[in-house]
């Protein structure tokens, strides 16, 4: 019986999915449980471990600014330095064992920025470290910042962005010549975990209300389920009011009028976080001024979300804010919130001055100077 090339490739296309059923349901390692509270236990010297990854071009620049702020501010803090550049094991490329178990001992690490080739047969160490550590829910609080003005004012949004799976579960194949698939998954059990957390962390920073980012309209069961979900867990949190906002409205919205997710948090599928919250980042200033936490249950990564720079490395010019901020939102995590009130208060005072601005901040500081100027502060 001869088929017709859209007969052929649907019954491929079926047939596959058969195939995978089994390999989809374990691509999510998605649990129920919500994160655990970081609960390490000091040192013999009164500090807490802390992993850091430098990262690469101006990573080891910054992550030495951020290191000295720290110290000055005598953050009980002692730091172990891991490098993890990709080995390669049992024939596939793999984080250093010696990274590893730094992570899981300390539960909590400063990441700077990681550099992944452009090709095929390179893997994004950012996104191995989150499939490694389950790293299931992304936060990035995005603030105006006094003394650096851009056309937006009164920024200040919360975006919670699930980190696992949807279009990012890397499911995608050639059905035949010229027609490719690419599955998004969505689960219950990684959707009420990441809902779950926007909750409860909607509660620890005084908000009122969760806000869900979604295109239910279109993709009806995937996004149906994500929000139904969210629906759900609202019941448990009364004190939280829970509304749902479609993806693109949401974008209008937060480029005609940001102020209106000020009193929210927002929390929504993997590939609308990536946009929404680098969009936001956009209001601020950039990149560079942005802080990122990824969440898990046993070990929780804060990473500056910036490129590498490598044009400057090496050069003094780095801005290291947004590590600088990362590294607050840790403390805050570790519940070190003394320490990182004063920390947060020295940076944001040191931008509102405006006299030792980076580069890309429009002045002409060093990383040096900026670095001092913070640690003068506090």
């Amino acid at each position: 019986m001869f088929l017709s090339r859209t007969s052929a490739a649907a019954l491929k296309a079926s047939a596959w999915s058969s195939a995978k059923t089994n390999a989809v349901r374990s691509i999510t390692t998605a649990s129920p449980s919500i994160t655990q509270a970081f609960n390490a236990s000091k040192n013999e010297n009164g500090n807490y471990l802390v992993t850091l990854i430098p990262g690469d071009g101006i990573g080891p620049e910054i992550s030495r600014s951020v290191k000295e702020i720290f110290a000055a501010a005598k953050t009980p803090i002692e730091w172990e330095e891991v490098d993890v550049t990709p080995i390669i094991k049992d024939g596939k490329t793999a984080i250093p064992d010696e990274a590893l178990f730094s992570v899981r001992k300390s539960t909590v690490a400063l990441k700077g920025p990681l550099a992944t080739p452009i090709g095929k047969g390179h893997v994004s160490l950012n996104l191995t470290l989150r499939r490694t550590f389950n790293l299931y829910a992304n936060v990035r609080p995005c603030r105006s910042i006094n003394g650096y003005e851009t056309p937006y004012e009164n920024v200040d949004t919360v975006l919670i962005r699930e980190n696992t799976e949807g279009e990012y579960s890397g499911i995608e194949h050639e059905v035949v010549d010229g027609v490719v698939q690419s599955i998004k998954l969505i689960t219950r059990e990684a959707s009420e975990r990441v809902a779950r957390y926007a909750f409860s962390y909607a509660e620890a920073i005084g908000r009122d209300r969760v806000t869900a980012v979604h295109k239910a309209n279109i993709m009806k069961l995937a996004d149906g389920l994500f929000l139904q979900v969210c629906k759900e867990v609202s019941k448990d949190f009364p004190n939280i009011k829970f509304n749902d906002v479609l993806l693109d409205r949401a974008c209008l919205h937060i480029t005609s009028d940001p102020s209106i997710y000020s009193d929210t948090v927002m929390v929504m599928p993997n590939l609308y976080g990536d946009i929404l919250s680098d969009m936001s980042a956009g209001l601020i200033g950039g990149l560079g001024l942005t802080p990122s936490g990824n969440i898990g249950r046993d070990a929780s990564i804060f990473e500056a979300v910036h490129g590498t720079a490598p044009d400057i490395a090496g050069q003094d010019k780095a801005n290291s804010t947004a590590l600088l901020l990362s590294g607050i939102m840790m403390l805050k995590h570790m519940r070190l919130y003394k320490e990182a009130a004063n920390i947060e208060k020295a940076v944001f005072d040191t931008l509102a001055e405006g006299k030792h601005l980076t580069g890309d901040l429009g002045g002409k500081a060093t990383l040096t100077e900026y670095t001092n100027a913070v640690i003068s502060r506090l």
